[in-house]
């Protein structure tokens, strides 16, 4: 049998890893939008435990860390096309959001955060007042 040997192949894979793919990116797939009064993220992180994941906020840098584990025990792999260890994405917030209020829930592997929108930022009606007195021009 003749075998073709690509001595790159191993470093392709390994960058491949590392920086991921269209079709298999290397951090977290995300979603964001606006929904009324607060501000929602969805972040995939399927086959992760919900005690591995670590989310903290810090002067408007929100950082989730999540680690997906091997499968425990000695077995032979046949294939194994998915990636393990530690995930780390930054979402940096804008002065507009509450960082204080952070809330996150974490089912069927979508782990999503709400980020009510600050009070100063919501929209608001101005009072307008009409002067109710009346200057005389001299001319």
């Amino acid at each position: 049998m003749l075998m073709r040997t690509d001595p790159f192949r191993d470093l392709d894979r390994l960058a491949q890893a590392m920086i991921g793919t269209r079709a298999r990116p290397a951090v977290m797939p995300m979603t964001a939008y606006r929904d009324n009064s607060s501000f929602v993220v969805h972040l995939d992180l399927p086959g992760v435990s919900a005690d591995s994941i670590d989310l903290t906020v810090e002067q408007n840098v929100l950082t989730v860390h999540a680690e997906r584990k091997p499968p425990a025990g000695e077995t032979e792999r046949v294939v194994d096309e998915r990636s393990y260890g530690v995930f780390s994405r930054q979402l940096f917030l804008g002065e507009t959001l509450d960082a204080e209020q952070v809330a996150a829930n974490y089912e069927a592997g979508v782990l999503t955060l709400r980020i009510p929108i600050a009070e100063k930022a919501k929209p608001r009606k101005v009072e307008i007042t009409a002067g109710d007195s009346a200057k005389a021009i001299n001319a």
